[in-house]
């Protein structure tokens, strides 16, 4: 079912620009963008998560009270209903960031992977996923192939072990 999408997304002119969504080129969800680049974005709302770099260059993971009348409480009382806020190491900001970015047909930029990892994924692994056939690199940028697409999860796991 998955490849019959491909196909038929692609043939009414409708790429995938990220493993299950697809757009005419230029019209992609800007929003959903933002997630799959590793940006900033806030949680707002009951039960909300967010991803934001702090003035002193920290990422932080954010949480909201999921109940949606404690978070009306919260944000009456206080004016915000954040219930946690954690920040985020480099190795866990380098796997998220390759965790997301290589579900976008653009792929991932191994050079920003390395400034947030402290080093590149190793060269053997990229090497073996892309004699595979599930990975492709174009310079500084790693993509999964329409092989790698669909089990994507496995050549993450191999990337990253």
């Amino acid at each position: 079912m998955y490849e019959i999408t491909q196909e038929l997304t692609a043939s009414a002119g409708l790429p995938a620009y990220e493993i299950s969504n697809h757009a005419r080129p230029g019209a992609e969800s800007r929003h959903n963008l933002i997630y799959w680049r590793y940006g900033d974005y806030a949680g707002i709302g009951p039960g909300a998560h967010g991803r934001l770099t702090l003035e002193d260059g920290r990422r932080v993971a954010t949480e909201t009270v999921r109940d949606p009348a404690g978070w009306t409480a919260a944000v009456e009382e206080t004016g915000e209903a954040v219930s946690a806020c954690e920040a985020i190491g480099a190795a866990e900001q380098a796997e998220e960031y390759a965790l997301l970015s290589l579900r976008l047909a653009e792929g991932m930029d191994l050079d920003r992977y390395a400034r947030l990892a402290g080093a590149p994924p190793a060269e053997a692994r990229i090497d073996a996923l892309c004699q595979s056939g599930h990975l492709m690199r174009h310079g500084a940028r790693l993509r999964a192939t329409a092989e790698g697409r669909i089990v994507l999860n496995t050549v993450l796991a191999d990337l990253l072990a």
